[in-house]
């Protein structure tokens, strides 16, 4: 059996007497997308950001392929191929889709003090990862231009430059319309293909339905459900987020 991507045995997470997750467990596989659903407050968000190296959990242990993992800062997860699509994207609206896919990772030629940023090697390459995601984007368009779906390619752009192994992506089909939410659940399904592992945290049921592999239920810190989407369905987990349902 393939050692799992990432694996969670037993994480909590208190700040002074709130407990935000409690004594969740969890593993991913590579090329698997879970789908992470509950109600406001359910602890989705602290969990992820333990993940991300945000926060460190009070209780618990993280691996990842096999190897037990301790972060202290999102840059650490980046280095084990950790990555986060933020809600808000985290974009320059001011610089082009290329500019955002390479900042803070600028490619230079010349040596040292001389080196000059090769922004023809940066299009040209961010110009090869929109093509593999099957994206519109175009590497020199500025990003205050471009629709809710063209902003999240160039966020996941990011990560396929980084050579993630997870991508942590939350929110992704909020707020955008019907046909930019298709072109991201198309994203999703490219990071699936490539090998990446997904959590997909969401609140639009159809879409967890339509990408994710499992879905998993949290409920005022506690995970009430972890199962494979084919043996589920929108009414139970509707259920489970709401408390109609204990547990799956």
């Amino acid at each position: 059996m393939a050692v799992a991507v990432l694996e969670l045995a037993n994480i909590s997470k208190h700040f002074g007497a709130i407990q935000a997750v409690s004594e969740v467990s969890l593993t991913l596989e590579p090329g698997e997308v879970v789908g992470l659903m509950g109600d406001n407050g359910a602890g989705k968000s602290t969990l992820v950001k333990m993940i991300a190296g945000n926060f460190r959990p009070s209780h618990g242990t993280m691996r990842m392929n096999g190897v037990e993992l301790v972060l202290h800062r999102p840059v650490e997860a980046r280095q084990h191929g950790i990555e986060i699509v933020h809600q808000d994207l985290a974009l320059c609206d001011n610089l082009t889709a290329a500019a955002n896919v390479f900042l803070g990772r600028e490619l230079r030629r010349g040596l040292g003090p001389l080196s000059i940023l090769d922004y023809k090697a940066m299009y040209r390459r961010a110009g090869e990862i929109f093509m593999e995601l099957k994206s519109e984007t175009r590497p020199r368009d500025f990003v205050k231009q471009m629709s809710g779906g063209q902003r999240q390619a160039v966020a996941i752009a990011r990560t396929m430059l980084s050579e993630a192994k997870i991508v942590l992506m939350d929110e992704p089909t909020a707020a955008i319309s019907v046909r930019q939410v298709a072109e991201v659940l198309n994203l999703i399904r490219h990071l699936r293909d490539s090998g990446i592992a997904v959590v997909l945290i969401s609140h639009r049921m159809p879409d967890v339905f339509a990408v994710a592999d499992r879905v998993v239920v949290m409920r005022r810190g506690r995970k009430v459900a972890d199962k494979p989407i084919a043996a589920s369905s929108p009414e139970e987990i509707t259920g489970l987020i709401t408390g109609a349902l204990e547990r799956a």
